[in-house]
């Protein structure tokens, strides 16, 4: 009796490098599992170092290494923030203010 095995994409992205991995894997595997299955750790080997503390989610929303993957879900791998969004915004609004004056 053979398990029945469901398709997914892994998904990674760096500013100038995209990799999407369909992956055909058992009913019942987990989304950790999906990523080491998919390969896609060699062609970021710097992922391997922060996959355990990496966020992850399906389609968009954040969910745990645990997950149990369904057939058709897309995994993606994100990336930490590099900057503060909110110190990013008080950033743009200040320099907004500056040229308004200045205008």
């Amino acid at each position: 009796m053979t398990a029945e095995s469901i398709n997914v994409e892994v998904a990674y992205a760096l500013p100038e490098k995209q990799v999407i991995r369909a992956v055909n894997v058992d009913a019942g595997t987990t989304i950790g599992a999906a990523i080491v299955q998919s390969g896609i750790m060699m062609d970021f080997p710097a992922l391997e170092l922060t996959l355990e503390n990496a966020k992850v989610g399906i389609f968009g929303k954040v969910a745990a290494m645990t997950t149990v993957l369904e057939d058709g879900d897309r995994v993606e791998i994100y990336r930490p923030l590099i900057a503060d969004p909110k110190e990013v915004r008080r950033k743009r609004a200040a320099e907004g203010k500056k040229m308004k004056k200045g205008a």
